[in-house]
């Protein structure tokens, strides 16, 4: 009789292997060309490249690309879609970059209520046209406007103007409602907007089809709502085919553009730079609203400022350092905060909750990304124990000389310290308004992932985010304006510096704090040189002798009201000095990864990412080679000292 133990296969490779399932055709393929075929036949752009990413929706002049689609696309997910590809398409087919140029304020904030007017003039015209694309365009802005955490808004700071302002033309001339997590936004603006410039906005309502006579129409709806001055409403365009017109009788051998307004256009192109610029301008406006954020500036420009000023002056002025020439106007409404005290408690949990379902997602990938690295830091780590000693740990393998011996003494042994168990890592995080959506999303993911990973392998981590209070300045702005505008008066606006992971607080208790990244109110504008200072000093305050600083963000420092009143270069030169000293003169690694912005331009070393996706695979990556490396003799030196 055969047993049972018998019967079953001595050894697993006898076992039939089971058959592999054939991966299954992706089922919204057909969809997506379809898509891209009615966005280049909508936009009369024959050789437009239409793509589906992770990335946010962005539209430049020879490509679409449109946010991903799930595997199980539900119909939601499908009018999600359809309407980024016809607000892109109609962009495209209706909107004129050259004659929206001309009109455009200079002034950050008209800026981006005019480009809110003119997308919602664009989309509002294909729902006319084509009444099918009302639902797809509800269903986008009900999208983005959820994940902007604007449903329960309730105060003007965070609410922006240019999109209420948007919404509302889209119901008046097209008849789109105003979706559920916009109804907050509008309402504390309708009032205002409706009593200021309702009638300048009624005006709109006629012109709708000529773009030119909808944007001269446009400046005044600014004008009433005082984003712009009285003294300001000569049409630029005007202005420019005059000075056109007078330029052959000034030097009839001229080939230079004349000296008045190169000035007012060389901010032109700094705004566009940083909006992303004419020829990148999003059919979605969930990739304009970024721009337009981070371009929200005070209403009062100052006529005169167009023109970049010199550099400051190395007299006066609160320096940060020493050694740079950057100044500070006042520090007094800065502040420095741990992210529980940002947010309340029942609050954070929702944000942390909310992450965690955004986790759930990358599961598979963050386990073997976190395995991976603990495998090659766990194997750098070569014990060493001493024995035989009076104090220390009790060494049980000797225990048995006691027993068979009572008069012997109990042994003990101490583990010698290792280079990698005396490290600090420190992950600082761009918490700017271009960082919004999945950038920010990622990134957060990856402090989590490094934050648990190390503290297993004995490494000390600490997490930090980097951003200002106000997007206009606040009251640092207002002090400089109240002391009559002093030239060059270096950073005028709240920096806001979150300590969201203390080096010495246990994951554990900090855990939840990195779910306020995921807060919409909170990201603004970003001043990096300085958070670059401030994650120094509190490295070299620590005493591990190896300290690393990782650097999350996605392109050059930007803050409107510094940049207005200062060199256009003003940040990014402090920004490269500080990360010059720390490479060449501090024992810290520094290591930079950009999120679809090059920052090798700016670090030694640095990693380009195109998509945010890639984020956790890369910091993985440079953290296992920068623990692959020796420690510099300097550090070991310095850090002994």
């Amino acid at each position: 009789m055969t047993s049972k133990r018998q019967s079953q296969p001595t050894s697993v490779f006898m076992a039939t292997p089971p058959r592999s399932k054939p991966n299954k055709p992706d089922q919204t393929q057909a969809f997506k060309s379809a898509m891209g075929a009615t966005v280049r036949a909508i936009g009369g752009k024959a050789d437009l490249e239409v793509t589906f990413t992770a990335d946010r929706p962005l539209l430049t002049s020879d490509k679409a690309r449109l946010a991903n689609l799930p595997r199980l696309p539900t119909k939601r997910d499908i009018a999600i879609a359809r309407g980024q590809g016809d607000a892109m398409a109609m962009r495209l087919a209706s909107h004129d970059p050259e004659t929206h140029r001309k009109r455009s304020p200079i002034d950050p904030q008209a800026r981006a209520a005019f480009d809110a007017l003119e997308q919602a003039r664009v989309e509002s015209l294909g729902c006319i046209r084509m009444p099918g694309m009302t639902g797809n365009i509800h269903e986008m802005l009900e999208d983005r406007l959820f994940r902007a955490n604007f449903a329960e808004v309730d105060d003007k700071g965070d609410a922006p103007l240019a999109e209420a302002l948007g919404l509302m033309l889209r119901e008046k001339l097209a008849g789109v409602e105003v979706p559920p997590s916009g109804h907050a936004l509008v309402d504390l603006w309708r009032n205002e907007i409706e009593s200021k410039a309702g009638t300048s906005i009624d005006a709109l309502l006629d012109s709708y089809e000529n773009q030119d006579e909808f944007s001269r129409l446009a400046r005044k709806v600014l004008r009433d709502l005082n984003l712009i001055a009285e003294s300001d409403m000569q049409d630029p365009a005007d202005a420019e085919e005059e000075a056109q017109d007078q330029e052959p009788e000034q030097d009839d051998s001229s080939d230079k553009a004349p000296e008045q307004g190169e000035g007012e256009n060389e901010q032109a192109e700094r705004d566009e730079d940083q909006q992303a610029g004419e020829s990148e301008e999003t059919g979605d406006v969930e990739g304009m609203e970024a721009d337009m954020a981070d371009a929200d500036e005070d209403a009062e420009a100052e006529a005169g400022e167009d023109a970049p000023m010199p550099p400051p002056a190395k007299d006066g002025g609160e320096r940060l350092t020493n050694q740079f020439n950057y100044k500070v106007f006042t520090t007094k409404y800065d502040e420095i905060v741990k992210a529980a005290e940002l947010c309340p408690p029942d609050e954070l949990d929702q944000l942390r909750a909310l992450l965690d379902k955004q986790l759930e997602n990358l599961a598979g990938a963050v386990a073997r990304l976190a395995n991976k690295l603990q495998r090659r830091l766990m194997a750098k780590q070569n014990r060493s124990w001493q024995f035989d000693l009076e104090e220390g740990l009790l060494d049980t393998a000797r225990l048995t000389r006691v027993v068979t011996d009572p008069l012997q003494a109990l042994s003990f042994k101490v583990e010698n310290d290792t280079d990698f168990r005396d490290t600090v890592v420190t992950l600082l995080i761009d918490n700017s308004g271009s960082m919004r959506g999945r950038p920010i999303t990622i990134a957060a993911i990856c402090g989590d992932i490094l934050a648990r990973t190390l503290e297993r392998c004995g490494v000390k981590v600490e997490i930090l985010g980097f951003t200002t209070r106000a997007w206009k300045g606040g009251k640092s702005r207002e002090a400089w304006l109240e002391a009559n505008r002093p030239p060059n008066p270096g950073r005028v606006n709240d920096i806001r510096h979150i300590i969201y992971k203390a080096a010495d607080e246990p994951w554990r208790h900090a855990r939840r704090n990195l779910g306020l990244m995921m807060r919409e109110g909170l990201l603004k504008e970003n001043i990096d040189g300085e958070a670059l200072e401030w994650a120094r000093k509190r490295l070299m305050a620590r005493p591990e002798q190896r300290r690393i600083l990782m650097v999350i963000s996605d392109g050059a420092p930007v803050d409107d009201s510094t940049q207005s009143v200062n060199a256009g270069n003003y940040l990014e030169a402090h920004l490269r000095q500080v990360i010059e000293d720390i490479e060449t003169r501090s024992p810290i690694q520094l290591v930079a990864v950009g999120i679809g912005h090059d920052v090798t331009r700016y670090y030694r070393r640095a990693v380009t990412l195109l998509d945010a996706e890639e984020l956790a695979g890369a910091l993985t990556d440079e953290l296992a080679s920068l623990f692959d490396e020796e420690m510099p003799a300097q550090a070991r030196r310095r850090g002994r000292a």
